[in-house]
């Protein structure tokens, strides 16, 4: 059975995220992710409370990203995926007049992907139709 630890904020009982530790010779609190094992002298905070953290006048407060939590997808990103989504969703016959072959299924370069591989790909993204379909 496995505990889930929780935020050490006084009457604050949601899961904690983060561990926040004090470094008092550099007057700075480093916010890390969620330490494996709880220690003394840390603190343990939930999502909100983690996003709320203020440091006391001329200390520094760093963040530390263990790199496993997703990034924020950017703007370019959520473009591209959309129009991936329009471009699998359109008629087969449009799809390969827009990868530039013609009405007939002819199909395009072996490797380029297209309407014979049953690939569409804008950018770095690639979208492959079902086999049923």
């Amino acid at each position: 059975m496995s505990l889930v630890r929780r935020c050490s904020r006084t009457a604050c009982g949601r899961p904690a995220v983060a561990t926040l530790t004090y470094v008092y010779a550099d007057s700075t609190a480093v916010l890390g992710p969620l330490a494996t094992y709880a220690e003394p002298h840390c603190y343990d905070l939930c999502a909100e409370h983690s996003e709320r953290l203020t440091a006391p006048r001329g200390w520094e407060v760093v963040r530390l990203s263990d790199g496993s939590a997703p990034s924020r997808p950017s703007g370019d990103d959520l473009e591209a995926l959309a129009n991936a989504v329009r471009e699998a969703a359109r008629p087969p016959e449009r799809r390969a007049e827009a990868w530039g072959a013609p009405r007939k299924e002819s199909g395009g370069a072996p490797g380029q992907g297209g309407p014979a591989t049953g690939e569409t790909r804008r950018g770095h993204l690639r979208v492959l139709r079902s086999p049923d379909s």
